[in-house]
């Protein structure tokens, strides 16, 4: 949600999105900057947001607006703040120092857009660079742009990417999120690109309209249909290691304790879920 457009700001308190990212970078032009700046943080002053995690995009540290943009959001009550084109730990660290300095509790997390050949090569390392560190954002529109690869619809020049900061993410705990399908006509080809997202293992999918949310969320929220068997998996599971077996077979298949593991991860994603939705988002 550009950060200059009061009425978007105003919007996202009704979207049924599971985060907000408040922009100051890209979607602000140079001469809105301290406007938007402004305008984020009265917003997060005047709540209204419900359970939805608010992430805020400050501009690069090598602009004349990005230190200004994390001192100044330190506060204000987001739940992250996301720094652009993080090509190294020590960006991270950075910024985590302006954050310091300016009084931001220590809940306040650090998320990395991944948009760089050296971020995605540096993906690991940059995994390793702050306590704060939450998660990772792919942007693949700057991304394609210095690979000069092209947007295909099966995204095939993109796999390598995608996989090893996925890799990287999973390695370290943290949540990652697929980037953003640019052709707002392409319905198909939208939800196709959260299919192979899901597919790939991301968290869910940055959107660029708020049309484009229900669809996002139908794909990626756990099916009626996935959390009945991981239901059954998991109280098949119990009453298994109540007889001392520690593998069971469920519809003629072999259930362990991976597949249990996972069975708690989609039930619990399904119940988060549903408190969302009970508090009206």
């Amino acid at each position: 949600m550009p950060g200059s457009n009061a009425r978007a700001l105003e919007k996202g308190r009704t979207l049924a999105a599971d985060a907000l990212i408040l922009d100051l970078e890209d979607a602000v032009a140079p001469d809105a900057k301290e406007t938007a700046r402004r305008q984020i943080l009265e917003a997060l002053a005047g709540g209204g947001y419900g359970r939805r995690e608010i992430l805020v995009r400050t501009n690069g540290l090598d602009s004349e607006w990005g230190r200004e943009d994390i001192a100044a959001m330190a506060k204000s009550g987001a739940d992250a703040i996301l720094l652009p084109k993080v090509e190294s730990a020590e960006m991270v660290r950075e910024a985590e120092e302006i954050m310091a300095d300016h009084g931001a509790p220590a809940n306040l997390a650090v998320w990395c857009m991944i948009e760089t050949p050296l971020g995605v090569l540096h993906a690991e390392e940059i995994a390793w660079g702050s306590q704060r560190l939450g998660g990772f954002v792919m942007g693949t529109s700057d991304l394609a742009k210095d690979l000069h690869c092209l947007h295909t619809p099966g995204r095939l020049p993109f796999v390598t990417s995608l996989s090893l900061c996925i890799l990287a993410a999973r390695a370290h705990g943290l949540a990652i999120l697929d980037g953003v399908h640019l052709d707002l006509a392409d319905d198909e080809g939208f939800a196709e690109s959260c299919r192979q997202g899901l597919e790939f293992g991301f968290d869910g999918k940055t959107l660029i309209h708020p049309k484009t949310i229900d669809k996002a969320n139908e794909i990626f929220a756990p099916s009626a249909d996935d959390i009945a068997w991981s239901e059954r998996i998991i109280a098949a599971h119990e009453e298994a290691s109540k007889a001392g077996k520690g593998v069971v077979v469920v519809d003629g298949k072999l259930v362990e304790n991976l597949h249990v593991e996972n069975a708690k991860r989609i039930v619990a994603l399904a119940a988060m879920i549903g408190e969302l939705e009970a508090v009206g988002e």
